[in-house]
């Protein structure tokens, strides 16, 4: 929202209509200039210009953890609560995690669930310490720069989400969509460093030979000091 304030400042003539949903919208039936999503889009019929990578994060709020504990790796977590969001296409309760190549899979039990179809609840949720959920690094950079929530199994990685601008492919592109475009593409590419930086780099995230070639630089004698 702060962005768009700032773009109707550079361009107050511009009127835009801002829809917010978790559900894909029809692009050429709802008559909208311009989409941005999380992850690869399927829709061959729509252009997707890249913004920014999006890593996704397993979160859960200190009150949580401090109550239940803290996870280490995906098979821990048949002990905690879990909260899940569902779409049209069904539950998303299959998360996959990759440490060093390899990949370990947790399906959430959907009995024992917290499920809701509104990412901004699984986030409240999360935040209210009802358990664990995963969530873009976009939508919880702010909760995890105040401490409200905190990163868990950092060394594990979720399938990121990379953000994407969809527009027509076949409609003559309005100067008004252009310049917001290469502006959200501006704020996006400026932002994304720092969110990357908010998740913790522990030596089990390090690629495995690259690990093993810190160790052995760290066991090498020091010649000029012996």
């Amino acid at each position: 929202m702060k962005w768009l304030d700032e773009f109707r400042a550079l361009y107050p003539e511009v009127r835009f209509a801002l829809t917010l949903t978790d559900t894909i919208s029809n692009l050429v039936l709802e008559d909208i200039d311009l989409s941005i999503r999380f992850g690869t889009p399927a829709d061959s019929s729509l252009v997707a210009r890249p913004l920014a990578p999006n890593r996704r994060v397993l979160c859960a709020s200190p009150a949580y953890l401090a109550r239940k504990g803290v996870p280490g790796e995906p098979g821990d977590l048949a002990r905690f609560d879990c909260i899940v969001i569902s779409s049209v296409a069904g539950p998303v309760n299959e998360w996959r995690f990759t440490r060093d190549g390899h990949t370990q899979t947790y399906t959430v039990p959907m009995e024992d669930a917290l499920e809701t179809t509104d990412g901004a609840v699984a986030r409240q949720w999360a935040l209210c310490g009802y358990g664990l959920a995963v969530k873009s690094i976009w939508d919880v950079a702010d909760d995890l720069r105040a401490g409200r929530l905190k990163i868990v199994m950092p060394d594990w990685r979720y399938p990121d989400a990379p953000l994407h601008a969809l527009y027509h492919r076949n409609r003559f592109l309005a100067p008004r969509v252009r310049a917001l475009l290469e502006f959200l593409t501006e704020r996006f590419a400026q932002t994304a460093g720092e969110l990357n930086a908010l998740v913790p780099c522990t030596d089990d995230a390090m690629p495995a030979e690259r690990r093993r070639r810190a160790q052995r630089t760290q066991r090498r004698p020091n010649r000029a000091g012996a």
